[in-house]
């Protein structure tokens, strides 16, 4: 197992991996597809092992494990190891035709050293995936696992550098202190995901070296429910919430479900419909997470000592602190200013506001901070077409939830609260890149009026070069060399 580095240490490993960046072989084609074989193959030889770690820091079963992050990963890692060649390649623009002969091309470069802080609740996914785009990029890369998911930070330590260059790409365990420590170093880009407070930090030390960062960090993404058109619709619409809710982490993520806007009329019918589905679903306690720690379930179970919001329980609330397991509870109407309605909740507590009637959803939506996602369960076309145009988010998702993590074909990220930048597929790649222009042009032929003396005729001249007007420059120009004026 790779050694955990000393406090002092972690000066010459940045070194080490910034000589290995300027060498040049990161940038190599071959090496990125071999990094990404290697990725590739970790994943797969070692699944067992990614499946103990991933039970041992969050109790997670081995099929959510493979859901939510073994196959989604090795998934998205086979896209970018197919596409790399062409995402590589650089890529002709055109130009206006004033600048004759010329060529112009956009070339994706690496930007060099990046750092990631990768999160604790999808431990293996959150790490390896923006590795990958990093990797792809040609980057080297520094990888800080969270500690508080101690077993899935000890795979990485000790696995990354059996199947990726070890030279690099670095795992650096430990705690806040190490994380403190990385940033007084100048990096190339940062990619953190957790919370805001952290984010804050992050970007404060980062200004130090005016170094770039992306953060994903959490939001309360709402869920609208509206009212379908069947009893069908409406089972298959609960069975996808509870999988957006109770079997992502126990909830324990920031594009899970953190509360559901219905009307009041239709409430009833959704909680009965969800309480006899999640009794259907999790027949065993073993089929939903544990909750992080002691920490994280004292924060929970206080969500709900508020007298309002207790009394607002209409299933579920009971909590078992030797096991970290919390009941999926669900609360009707809590207090608008109580914690559970101000705060993230990150935990299998679903609160559901209701409304006269479901437009009233988009004020109630304008009125909050930025989500990471928007979910909307409903056929109505023109309230999808509201939700769109009238609110902002990371995403929105319309008649299922989460789903857009796993897809590599549109950008994942936050707006405002919820974050900056954007990654998964190719967007990974061009998060960790840089898009060089690169233009070309013949001293063959010049054009005078570019320079001084100036005069009205050169303002003319200039004026036609902005509109596109070719015609009129053309003319312009072929009775100043018929006249023979020389200029």
């Amino acid at each position: 197992m790779e050694e955990k580095p000393q406090h002092g240490s972690l000066g010459g490993l940045v070194a080490g991996v910034r000589e290995e960046c300027e060498s040049g072989r990161t940038k190599e084609l071959e090496w990125r597809k071999a990094q990404l074989g290697g990725l590739i193959r970790m994943i797969t030889e070692e699944e067992d092992a990614i499946f103990d770690a991933l039970h041992d820091d969050l109790g997670k079963h081995r099929v959510e494990s493979f859901r939510d992050e073994v196959g989604v990963l090795a998934k998205s890692v086979r896209n970018t190891l197919q596409n790399l060649k062409k995402w590589a390649s650089p890529e002709k623009v055109d130009v206006p035709l004033i600048s004759f002969p010329c060529n112009a091309r956009v070339v994706p470069e690496p930007i060099g050293v990046v750092l990631i802080f990768s999160c604790w609740n999808l431990p293996i996914g959150l790490a390896l995936e923006p590795l990958s785009g990093a990797i792809a990029a040609g980057n080297a890369v520094v990888l800080k696992p969270s500690e508080f998911a101690p077993s899935t930070a000890a795979f990485l330590a000790a696995n990354i550098p059996k199947y990726l260059d070890a030279k690099a790409v670095k795992v650096v365990q430990g705690g806040a202190e190490v994380g403190e420590e990385l940033m007084e170093h100048r990096w190339d880009k940062v990619l953190f995901t957790g919370n805001a407070r952290v984010g804050r930090i992050i970007m404060t030390k980062a200004a130090k070296h005016l170094t770039p960062v992306a953060l994903e960090l959490g939001s309360k993404c709402p869920c609208i429910v509206d009212c379908l058109d069947s009893k069908r619709e409406c089972q298959v619409a609960v069975n996808r919430i509870i999988g957006a809710k109770w079997s992502t982490c126990a909830g324990q993520a920031c594009v899970a479900i953190d509360y559901i806007l219905v009307e009041e009329q239709f409430a009833p019918f959704l909680i009965e419909l969800l309480k006899s589905t999640l009794k259907r679903f999790f027949t065993e306690p073993e089929y939903m997470a544990r909750i992080l720690n002691e920490k994280h379930f004292h924060r929970l179970t206080n969500l709900l000592e508020d007298d309002q919001v207790k009394s607002s329980i209409v299933h579920g609330g009971n909590a078992d602190p030797k096991t970290l397991w919390i009941e999926p509870t669900i609360v009707l109407n809590p207090p608008l200013d109580s914690d559970i309605m101000m705060e993230e909740i990150f935990g299998p507590l679903l609160p559901i506001i209701t409304v006269k009637k479901t437009e009233d959803c988009i004020a109630f939506l304008k009125s909050k901070p930025k989500p990471l996602a928007i979910y909307a369960f409903t056929n109505n076309e023109k309230l999808k077409q509201r939700i769109v145009a009238e609110t902002s988010s990371g995403s929105v998702l319309f008649n299922d939830a989460i789903v857009q993590y796993g897809l590599d074909s549109v950008p994942f990220g936050g707006i405002g609260e919820s974050g900056f930048g954007q990654y998964h597929g190719k967007y990974t790649f061009e998060l960790f890149s840089h898009r060089k222009a690169v233009v070309r042009r013949s001293l063959l032929v010049e054009f005078m009026f570019r320079y001084p003396p100036w005069d009205e005729y050169k303002m003319g001249m200039l004026r036609r070069v902005f509109r596109f007007d070719y015609v009129s420059l053309v003319l312009a120009l072929l009775a100043f060399w018929l006249l023979g004026i020389r200029r």
